[in-house]
């Protein structure tokens, strides 16, 4: 059962995005969703079949992951490509402007490795903590 939300597009926070409102938020929207930078990571290593791409991510829904490249297509990052087969076989890649965030994607890979994985392992230490004593 599709939802409106689903055929709706998301309306943009702002209507431009020159100052005061900030790039950052511009790309975040464009790429800032749980699954959409792990989508674009494995796209860089090129063409990718649909069901490749699901096995890849993992634990992602079917229908999030359509949903997550339903909307990486519209923001012009990938492009989709329906081959006239049966059974049918879709593929995305990069587009041009997807492949720019080349960069960008291993620099947060790097800053995972370095940072972000001990930080989450802090935070369920905490978390751990707290729920063990309440009180405190």
């Amino acid at each position: 059962m599709d939802t409106n939300e689903e055929k709706t597009p998301k309306a943009a926070r702002h209507v431009n995005y020159e100052l005061p409102a900030c790039p950052v938020e511009a790309t975040l929207e464009l790429i800032g969703a749980k699954w959409k930078g792990i989508i674009l990571f494995y796209l860089l290593d090129g063409r990718v079949r649909f069901s490749e791409l699901k096995r890849l991510v993992g634990c992602v829904t079917q229908r999030m992951l359509t949903k997550q490249l339903r909307d990486l297509e519209a923001g012009g990052l990938v492009n989709r490509i329906v081959y006239a087969e049966v059974p049918p076989r879709v593929e995305y890649e990069l587009t041009e402007e997807g492949r720019s965030l080349e960069p960008i994607l291993h620099a947060l890979k790097d800053w995972g490795e370095q940072h972000a994985m001990k930080l989450i392992a802090a935070r369920h230490d905490a978390e751990s903590l707290k729920a063990e004593n309440p009180n405190t």
